[in-house]
């Protein structure tokens, strides 16, 4: 287990900037909730979920769920992504998880309402980036859809894992809007209380030539610097008007 120490020193050598941030209704915002899914949120659903009840976890659920009732409440737009695998096509270096017909790849419980609610655009994703995983075999985008379609001009991303799954979909967000191409976005916006990782302890790690150590805190702390460092604002609380 990385010591706290350990961590504050990286948050004072590689500080995130981070601050409350208004959501009004005078700027278009949608959510986006990244595999907020049993299989890495339900503890022992599956290879990739927490195998004991974990508090960093069960925050950003409950920071989601909040956020998501309060997006529906307004009739904001939300889109959720949905990790979601067939059993013969393997991600490596990750285990088999979120397989079709699982359960795993179902929201958690307390987001399962999202499924019919008229604002939400729910989408299944095969690889850790769901801009990449939005693309469609004629070329269209689906996330690049609804960003025109419904005219946002900034996105809020909640969800998991903070320094992969997130973090890649920022970094491709950022990429796209820089070069066009999701016109009108224009901010990204990345609540850290509704962002978690998972934790592999390193004395866990060097049990298994195949693991490879994954301090909770420290990481997420780093995914939100990258995150930052891409073009992101990181919010340390997410109120609305």
């Amino acid at each position: 287990m990385v010591s706290s120490n350990t961590v504050e020193l990286l948050r004072e050598e590689i500080p995130v900037n981070q601050q409350p941030f208004t959501l009004s209704p005078n700027i278009k915002t949608g959510l986006v909730l990244v595999d907020v899914v049993n299989g890495f949120c339900t503890v022992g659903a599956g290879n990739l979920a927490p195998k004991q009840p974990d508090d960093r976890i069960s925050h950003m659920v409950e920071e989601s769920v909040r956020l998501s009732k309060a997006f529906s409440e307004r009739k904001w737009p939300i889109f959720a992504f949905l990790d979601c695998h067939h059993p013969d096509q393997p991600e490596p270096p990750y285990p088999p998880h979120c397989i079709i017909g699982s359960n795993e790849e179902k929201l958690v419980p307390d987001l399962l309402w999202l499924e019919n609610d008229p604002n939400a655009t729910l989408r299944q994703k095969d690889c850790i980036d769901g801009f990449l995983g939005s693309t469609e075999k004629d070329g269209s985008n689906v996330f690049i859809d609804w960003v025109k379609n419904n005219e946002i001009k900034q996105i809020l991303v909640a969800g998991i894992c903070t320094d992969i799954c997130v973090l890649d979909f920022v970094s491709s967000v950022l990429s796209a809007r820089n070069r066009g191409f999701l016109s009108p976005l224009e901010n990204v916006i990345v609540s850290s209380q509704a962002c978690a990782t998972y934790d592999l302890p390193l004395h866990v790690a060097k049990t298994n030539k195949d693991l490879v150590s994954h301090p909770q805190e420290l990481m997420h702390h780093v995914g939100l610097y990258i995150a930052r460092g891409r073009g992101a604002n990181i919010a340390s609380e997410v109120l609305f008007e």
